[in-house]
């Protein structure tokens, strides 16, 4: 990716080394979701802990338990420091996303208002729960935040094989496109069917919440490309391999050896990786509806 001279957020905020006063735990309640990196990282623990994922996994979501409430810091966070080039890097990505859809919503007639990203490590407390590094990025609708331990760009790489700058930018467009689906009243409505219906329905609506994310990054990726030229051959690719790396059916036929679909969370990785395609392919956030799609 060719980030020189590319722009940086002013909304990227640095709590690393701060615990914000919070405590440990898995707890994460009342998120109506969770992120892109909490499969892939359920089943790192598996590995190491001999810990079902698919259990993990309930634990992670706040499934099966009451919502978990924390007490969130108030006031400004410090930014990330000039020289931390990691830091800076994720911050011209937010800022590539803030651009796409400050654009993609003036053309609907509405304002855009781009979320806070903030980099933790080990835990801090969230408007949904104690968020954990072991959930992977993930982002809270309570508070518009994108959470991010960026320990796990190097999990990414070196545990789930999807290396690349242009894989760590999907992770945050994918969470970005939450913020999206969060201020177009989407998490609302699907939040409702979810509680309405059975766990296999739930899951259900899950996944197209989640591809519909993985559209909405495509969206993005396509339009900032289209204006600032930094894609690289083999960009994409990397953002392909780890949508592939990180499908339900790849996560679970290595992690347990066979494959339960109505368990399905996220969507596989072929789904994974076409509504990313679909949504890079022309950067029309209308070919992203996927409640309507009759076949993912």
């Amino acid at each position: 990716m060719r980030m020189d001279g590319q722009e940086e957020s002013e909304n990227v905020e640095d709590v690393r080394g701060s615990s914000g006063g919070g405590g440990g735990g898995f707890g994460f309640g009342g998120g109506r979701g969770i992120g892109l990196g909490t499969i892939a990282i359920a089943l790192i623990a598996g590995w190491i802990f001999g810990i079902n994922p698919l259990t993990l996994l309930g634990a992670l979501s706040g499934e099966g338990g009451s919502p978990v409430v924390q007490q969130v810091p108030q006031g400004h966070a410090p930014a990330p420091p000039a020289n931390d080039p990691q830091a800076k890097f994720v911050s011209q990505v937010l800022r590539s996303t803030e651009v796409v859809w400050a654009d993609v919503f003036r053309q609907a007639g509405k304002t855009y208002q781009p979320p806070k990203l903030r980099l933790f490590s080990g835990s801090f407390p969230t408007a949904c729960g104690m968020g954990q590094a072991a959930m992977g990025p993930f982002y809270c609708p309570g508070d518009r935040i994108v959470y991010l331990d960026m320990g796990f760009f190097k999990v990414m790489s070196q545990r789930l094989g999807a290396p690349g700058q242009f894989a760590q930018a999907y992770v945050i467009g994918h969470e970005v496109g939450h913020h999206v689906q969060n201020l177009l009243g989407i998490s609302d409505k699907v939040d409702a069917m979810r509680q309405r219906g059975s766990e296999a329905q739930a899951n259900a609506m899950s996944v197209r919440l989640e591809l519909q994310a993985d559209c909405f990054a495509g969206v993005w990726a396509k339009r900032s490309d289209d204006a600032k030229g930094w894609l690289e051959a083999g960009d994409v690719e990397s953002a392909l391999n780890a949508a592939s790396q990180i499908g339900d059916d790849t996560l679970q036929r290595k992690s347990q050896g066979q494959v339960v679909p109505e368990s399905f969370t996220h969507g596989t990785s072929a789904q994974r990786v076409a509504w990313f395609k679909r949504g890079m392919q022309g950067g029309d956030i209308n070919q992203c509806n996927t409640f309507e799609a009759r076949s993912l």
